[in-house]
């Protein structure tokens, strides 16, 4: 189960703000599977079991720490995802966006690209910060998502399509060629 520690804190840090408040969802969730062990029926694996312990703990947690809103927040989410002027009249990509893995020299993200990538992330409202982290970065299934977060699928779909071209679009300005 220590293998879950980084997966967990980083899951509790789209919910909550600190590092340290991060830190004591993870210590309370692995409290509350101790607790409720001898209570899990199995109807779902045990990742998600932890997963849906983590979410109501990291809630919790986040309304009680919940006395201040970052600008971030306060963003409206009624712009475009992605530039209307990156499609053609079609509908299809004008110019596809340029692929991150594309160049066989730069197989392995440089360090530069990778805080660019954590600084991104960070950046997004929680909802989606917690769907990109959840789908992408930990690799959980659609269907577990929507459950762990209490949203439907064309939401998640929705919020993690938002989520990727925000961050593909803190990125390209790191992986344009120039020409």
């Amino acid at each position: 189960m220590a293998g879950y520690d980084g997966t967990l804190r980083r899951v509790a840090l789209t919910f909550v703000r600190t590092p340290a408040a991060a830190d004591e969802v993870v210590q309370e969730t692995w409290l509350n599977v101790v607790r409720g062990l001898d209570g899990f029926e199995g109807r779902s694996s045990l990742r998600t079991w932890i997963f849906k312990i983590l979410a109501n703990v990291a809630r919790t947690r986040a309304v009680r720490d919940a006395r201040s809103v970052p600008f971030s927040t306060l963003e409206g989410e009624d712009r475009p995802a992605v530039e209307p002027s990156a499609f053609a009249a079609d509908g299809r990509w004008s110019s596809a966006p340029t692929r991150l893995d594309a160049d066989p020299e730069t197989g392995l993200l440089s360090s530069e690209l990778r805080a660019r990538l954590r600084d991104a992330v960070e950046e997004l409202p929680p909802v989606q910060r917690a769907v990109i982290t959840l789908r992408d970065l930990v690799g959980v299934p659609p269907d577990e998502v929507c459950d762990l977060l209490g949203i439907s699928d064309g939401n998640q779909r929705v919020l993690l399509h938002r989520a990727r071209a925000r961050v593909r679009a803190a990125l390209v300005p790191l992986v344009e060629v120039s020409g």
